[in-house]
């Protein structure tokens, strides 16, 4: 298949195509940085801009990973600005080209478990009702645009995608290895995670699929609450891990981003689930255990 990717440099966009490549696909991939992408995977056809296209009829699929980081800055206006500009400009401009077209692409848009906003212990499927926080609102204007694109469109709610090597798990383990880690706020809180392979695997699955439309939720059907996620991450680096930041201590430093630590999301892919596809990592425990080294005994 021949497959356009946005963000092709992030985590998931670098694993994806990685993939893809070893596949036999013909990956095109939008960047800011031609040089520096072609340096990462030479095999691929980087592009600058889209402005060349006059349709995406010659894609078989779409992939659309790109946003600015969401948690590496302080929420200004400003900045809240640039999170939904990177998310639903470029997302708006893939649904006017592929509109264009008489041979339309799948679309898999990006979307985030955000969507649901603090929803306590709540079980959340895709049936479940957004939020009003900025979360939420930015996730459902970014779904909306990728909904306009007259074609076979699947949006994937992502949780935290884990990988030792990138993303929020890679900036953990110092602290947990140097043993100044705990749990954040109350711990009762939710998070939905899931491993980087599922995400990359439930991805391809979704472009093979014709009968993968709509909304789906990309985590592990068993979420842990963040005392959990605390306590399995601690013993299987055989590290302390009984530090408590209180909520309020996190709300001071980070301000409206503390809610990307304490909100809780429930979240469970039931129309994955259903569609027949099968998690290579459903339990947080047995992915640490097979991708960390626990600390060696001197």
């Amino acid at each position: 298949m021949k497959i356009l990717i946005t963000g092709a440099t992030g985590l998931v966009g670098k694993a994806l195509t990685r993939q893809l490549l070893k596949q036999s696909h013909q990956i095109t991939a939008l960047t800011r940085a031609v040089n520096t992408a072609q340096k990462l995977f030479p095999e691929v056809d980087w592009v600058s801009s889209l402005s060349t296209y006059k349709n995406l009829d010659q894609f078989d699929a779409v992939v659309n990973l790109a946003g600015e980081p969401i948690f590496d800055k302080k929420w200004t206006d400003e900045q809240k600005l640039r999170l939904k500009n990177s998310r639903i400009l470029l997302t708006q401009q893939l649904t006017q080209l592929i509109n264009r077209g008489k041979r339309p692409p799948v679309f898999i848009s990006g979307s985030a478990s955000g969507f649901y906003g603090n929803a306590g212990s709540q079980l959340l499927t895709e049936s479940a009702l957004p939020a009003t926080s900025f979360t939420a609102e930015l996730c459902q204007a970014w779904e909306a645009a990728a909904q306009q694109a007259d074609t076979r469109v699947c949006v994937i709610r992502t949780g935290m995608v884990m990988s030792p090597r990138g993303g929020a798990l890679a900036r953990m383990l110092p602290l947990y290895r140097f043993g100044l880690a705990g749990k954040l706020g109350s711990g009762q809180q939710f998070m939905p995670w899931i491993a980087l392979k599922d995400m990359v695997r439930g991805i391809i699955f979704l472009i093979n699929n014709p009968n993968a439309v709509g909304a789906f939720n990309f985590s592990s059907p068993n979420p842990v609450t963040n005392k959990e996620f605390n306590r399995l991450l601690g013993s299987r680096l055989k590290r302390p891990h009984f530090f408590s930041v209180p909520a309020c201590i996190l709300r001071l430093f980070l301000g409206e981003r503390a809610c990307l630590l304490l909100d809780s999301q429930n979240v469970y892919p039931k129309k994955l689930l259903d569609l027949g596809y099968t998690f290579q990592f459903e339990h947080l425990e047995t992915y640490f255990s097979k991708t960390l080294k626990q600390k060696r005994k001197k």
